[in-house]
């Protein structure tokens, strides 16, 4: 539904212009359909959905191969309870395995293993492929500037600093 904004204090809900409306739909239209085919393209070459690709890539990434539960629930951007499913499936693939914290006795730590780093060296290049193709070869570089300082906003404005956050690692 498109109209006019409405002031603040009006009851009525400020609907989006059809402008608006437009980038919105656009946005999710693009989104599904780029997970979907990083989804199809990890499936088919790795076994695994685009999830876990990025928690075996922020492990890759992390010193000695190895995040707290909480950090990668973070930086993943999803609930410990996804996170901890996720990582019960990538330990069945022996991908992953779990480390108690010696600190903390309630914390652990997800480490990739050799064969997780493997499978990781082995299906980074027709990830990236597939990312490249998907949207960086369709965008110009100022396009691809522009979208990255839009999404950069977009993702700051949902994380709040403050203590009380609904943020998905916290949950």
């Amino acid at each position: 539904m498109t109209t006019a904004p409405t002031s603040p204090s009006d009851p009525e809900p400020r609907w989006l212009t059809a402008g608006e409306q437009l980038v919105w739909r656009s946005y999710l239209e693009a989104a599904t359909l780029l997970e979907d085919h990083l989804d199809r393209q990890l499936q088919r070459d790795a076994g695994m959905p685009h999830m876990y690709y990025g928690l075996l890539v922020k492990l890759g990434e992390s010193p000695r191969r190895r995040l707290r539960m909480t950090e990668l629930a973070r930086s993943a951007k999803i609930t410990r309870s996804r996170l901890s499913h996720a990582v019960a499936r990538l330990e069945k693939n022996g991908w992953v395995r779990r480390e108690d914290c010696p600190s903390d006795k309630r914390g652990q730590f997800a480490v990739l293993t050799d064969e997780g780093f493997a499978v990781l060296e082995r299906t980074a290049p027709g990830h990236v492929s597939a990312v490249r193709q998907a949207v960086f070869e369709r965008l110009t570089p100022e396009q691809q500037e522009s979208l990255g300082e839009i999404m950069r906003i977009v993702a700051e404005g949902l994380q709040p600093a403050g203590a009380g956050a609904d943020l998905p690692w916290l949950r």
